[in-house]
């Protein structure tokens, strides 16, 4: 089982997006996936489910957000195996929670109190890894995707400790710049710090705590279409910065050379911004390159639909290639 955390410390760049299209990619596939809901917004979760199964999740008592999983671990019971929704027969979900974000003051004391080898801290450091791994097995899954909100908080900190790889969905321009330089200086401080830490791990422990080997598989650039609206220098001016921030401040390397975006083997994909089929695809909760003429995917559309199944087969295997 491989653990795929899709994460950039800037929002707005189409990062939940892409882990709904890529996971729905990889059912299509045949791969049993898992998509995790981490960030606090639920954006993931509102994608996938419609409005009614959602009013029908969050107005009952039943515990189906990964949250409710959280709670007895937290507060020192047996775990509850979290609610897995059914996508399809090789797709699940695990629903967000708004309320995830008050979970953040413990994690920041547990990570803290880890240093004394306290059991309890450990226990809530590792409480995705518990969570996710038991989800994972029960459901067979090969691939987990999980998506975080785009912040460097105690919440993120588990996640990708917690994680096999870390892949960043990036746009062309300068904040972009600044959120890579900001995540790769952070990933790397947070794996020193558990490494720290795990060192000093209770010898009674009885879960299995982040082996924290998690690695950069790679960056996303999205809506690079976006250069047609504006003049082609000044896109390029940002896009091809990327890859020299990325070697740099997230691999370590300072032997910077100068190349381009597009031929960089660190770049898993150029994602074109598909427009109008992006609203259509939220409105029936479908991938844009699973929608039909049913769901007004008609005359251009039909081949805009088959582009962009193949852009994502193509991201996906890539991915995949990353991430072994």
């Amino acid at each position: 089982m491989r653990t795929i955390t899709f994460f950039n410390n800037k929002g707005g760049v189409g990062k939940t997006t892409t882990v709904y299209h890529v996971a729905w990619m990889l059912s299509e596939m045949g791969i049993k996936t898992i998509a995790v809901d981490l960030d606090p917004q639920s954006n993931l979760t509102s994608m996938f489910l419609t409005d009614e199964r959602l009013e029908e999740v969050y107005e009952s008592s039943s515990p189906v957000t990964v949250l409710d999983a959280i709670i007895p671990i937290v507060n020192g019971d047996q775990a509850v195996p979290v609610h897995i929704e059914n996508i399809n027969s090789s797709l699940g979900l695990i629903l967000g929670n708004l309320a995830l974000s008050t979970f953040e003051d413990t994690l920041s004391d547990a990570w803290l109190k880890c240093l004394n080898s306290e059991i309890y801290s450990f226990k809530v450091t590792s409480i995705f890894k518990t969570i996710i791994d038991e989800a994972a097995q029960r459901f067979d899954a090969e691939i987990v995707l999980i998506d975080v909100g785009p912040n460097l908080g105690a919440i993120n900190r588990a996640v990708t400790i917690s994680s096999d790889y870390i892949i960043m969905p990036v746009a062309s321009d300068l904040f972009s710049l600044q959120g890579i330089k900001n995540l790769g200086t952070t990933l790397n401080q947070w794996k020193r710090q558990w490494n720290q830490r795990k060192d000093l791990k209770p010898q009674n422990l009885t879960i299995q705590i982040p082996e924290n080997n998690t690695s950069a598989a790679g960056y996303i650039v999205m809506q690079y279409s976006a250069k047609e609206s504006r003049p082609v220098k000044a896109y390029l001016k940002w896009a091809n910065r990327i890859p020299g921030f990325f070697k740099e401040f997230v691999l370590n390397d300072s032997n910077i050379e100068t190349i381009s975006v597009d031929s960089d083997s660190n770049c898993i994909a150029l994602l074109k911004h598909f427009r109008s089929l992006a609203p259509m695809s939220m409105e029936v909760h479908k991938p844009i390159f699973l929608l039909k003429p049913g769901d007004g995917a008609i005359g251009a559309h039909v081949y805009a639909v088959k582009a962009s199944y193949d852009e994502f087969a193509i991201l996906t295997l890539k991915m995949l290639n990353r991430c072994p």
